[in-house]
């Protein structure tokens, strides 16, 4: 059963989440968070996880919208035409300060190191949009357990807040890797410097770069801004990625 589901306990109430193994491969394997965007678990986001995890990987893939109960399955087109759906979902994406994204992840963490499928400490994390933003604070409040951070149209990664994702860069160990697009208002060319420098003032190996052409929500094949050209690119450059960070030592 390549995909099954699963309940993790939190700090704030208990969390639906899907499992993603490869399909018709033995385990066990290494592990990937997955951080749903903006418009929550849908198909998209399983059709995601399911490539990737055929790629070697079990992939976790977490509902953090758990708090507030089931919902229906959102359509990105519908939402984003609809002002007053945008509006729900902007408050919703809000909901999600940096101490639960960071409180959710200590609880996929605990969750991973139970499980007799997941092959050994280390872990991936990789998000989208909203979760392109909650893959950096993982990874910077736990810098041991992430070997691979990837972040893909990922929004305000840098603002002036004191809780901006770019300001707990210093403690990362993996390698990180954050794809923008050049045509997004969510990642500036502004920010994308200042997350630059951040990352080079704290010796964090890393590659950010901005995709021409592209705008915010790219990789997601409902979104309607999906790009095939960057998303194949974004499935080479995550799967790359990966590759070399699970590659055993020579």
């Amino acid at each position: 059963m390549p995909r099954f589901s699963v309940t993790i306990e939190t700090r704030d109430g208990l969390c639906p989440a899907s499992v993603l193994t490869p399909t018709g491969q033995a385990g066990p394997w290494p592990a990937v968070i997955f951080f749903m965007d903006g418009f929550g678990i849908r198909p998209a986001m399983w059709e995601m996880g399911q490539r990737l995890a055929d790629r070697g990987y079990v992939v976790l893939l977490p509902d953090l919208y758990y708090r507030m109960g089931p919902y229906p399955p959102m359509n990105p087109r519908e939402v984003l035409a609809d002002p007053e759906l945008m509006n729900v979902l902007m408050k919703t994406v809000a909901s999600l300060d940096r101490d639960r994204k960071v409180s959710d992840t200590a609880a996929c963490i605990k969750f991973l190191i139970s499980r007799p499928e997941v092959e050994g400490d280390r872990y991936g994390v990789t998000g989208y949009c909203m979760g392109g933003n909650v893959a950096l604070p993982a990874a910077g409040a736990f810098p041991g357990r992430f070997t691979a951070v990837a972040s893909f149209h990922g929004g305000d990664l840098v603002t002036d807040e004191p809780d901006s994702p770019h300001r707990f860069v210093k403690h990362m160990m993996g390698y990180v890797y954050i794809a923008g697009a050049v045509e997004d208002a969510y990642f500036t060319e502004n920010q994308r410097i200042c997350l630059e420098k951040a990352l080079a003032g704290a010796a964090v190996p890393h590659l950010v770069e901005t995709y021409p052409g592209a705008h915010h929500g790219f990789a997601v094949s409902d979104a309607p801004s999906f790009d095939l050209a960057a998303s194949d690119r974004h499935w080479a450059s995550l799967f790359r990625l990966l590759h070399e960070s699970f590659a055993p030592e020579p």
